[in-house]
């Protein structure tokens, strides 16, 4: 009887023991989708990153002052992704003051960031560096400007989390959003800083 029971059990409804959020998603596949999704941002980067490099080889490209404020930007998006890690951290523990307070720092740090850069594209208009003065200037807008809305796309994930949180839903519930919004923030970081180098070099 147990055999049959075994044999006419649906996989796709059977308990694997998967941690689950309130949306149905198991933690196997929602981190799936998001190493896929990180896969195609990094490819979109890295041929961004190429163009950059074969544009840069034409004569009339002239580069692109880098303003003072990009180090404080950058510093900022480490302390959020610091505060993440915090508030991951804190999830794995059911530390939900720790989890309150990391959210909660992480993302108004990320807020400034975002900021940050809206001040550099001000900045850099003032002096004259608009998006169709130079090829330069063009990939510098569209490289801040893409991760920016990355950015910001995980700032809606971060808000549902907290939201949650601050409804009063316990922290397992909400433990697998906050891991992923952390492993977001890193990724994000570390593109920042490739491309934040490469500003640098060229």
């Amino acid at each position: 009887m147990s055999v049959f029971r075994t044999l006419s059990t649906k996989p796709w409804v059977a308990d694997r023991g998967y941690i689950s959020d309130s949306h149905g998603f198991s933690s196997p596949t929602a981190k799936v989708f998001l190493s896929i999704f990180l896969g195609v941002i990094t490819a979109v980067f890295a041929l961004l990153t190429a163009a950059y490099f074969i544009r840069m080889a034409y004569a009339d490209w002239q580069s692109i002052p880098v303003p003072a404020l990009l180090w404080l930007n950058t510093a900022i998006l480490i302390l959020s992704s610091v505060a993440l890690q915090w508030a991951r951290t804190s999830a794995r523990r059911e530390q939900a003051v720790g989890v309150r307070r990391g959210l909660l720092v992480g993302g108004a740090f990320a807020f400034a960031f975002l900021v940050g850069q809206f001040l550099v594209w001000r900045q850099l208009g003032s002096l004259g560096y608009f998006v169709d003065t130079n090829p330069s200037n063009s990939f510098f807008y569209l490289i801040t400007g893409l991760h920016g809305l990355h950015l910001l796309g995980g700032l809606v994930a971060w808000f549902r989390a907290s939201l949650r949180l601050w409804r009063g839903a316990d922290v397992a519930k909400i433990r697998m959003s906050v891991d992923l919004c952390a492993v977001y923030w890193h990724f994000l970081l570390l593109v920042w800083l490739v491309m934040f180098g490469l500003l640098l070099v060229t």
